[in-house]
């Protein structure tokens, strides 16, 4: 496990230290905790982003696909 150095406000420390050791864990651990959670939701939201990209992509493909299919129902020979 690799260390780091971090400078953050006192008053976020202070906040820090009291919560975790009210829920009588180690800061680290607490820091550790809120570090991976804000992973996980940036990661979740980078997810969104992406599928909501693909589908706009698709969703454009689609209408040429239909207006295809709409173009030979109106006129099979065409």
């Amino acid at each position: 496990m690799d260390t780091i150095a971090l400078k953050i406000p006192d008053e976020l420390l202070n906040k820090s230290s009291k919560l975790a050791a009210s829920l009588k864990m180690p800061r680290a651990e607490y820091i550790r905790i809120a570090i991976i959670r804000m992973n996980n939701r940036t990661a979740a939201r980078l997810r969104a982003k992406r599928l909501a990209e693909v589908s706009k992509r698709v969703r454009e493909e689609s209408m040429k696909v239909n207006a295809e299919f709409a173009a030979i129902e109106r006129d099979p020979d065409a």
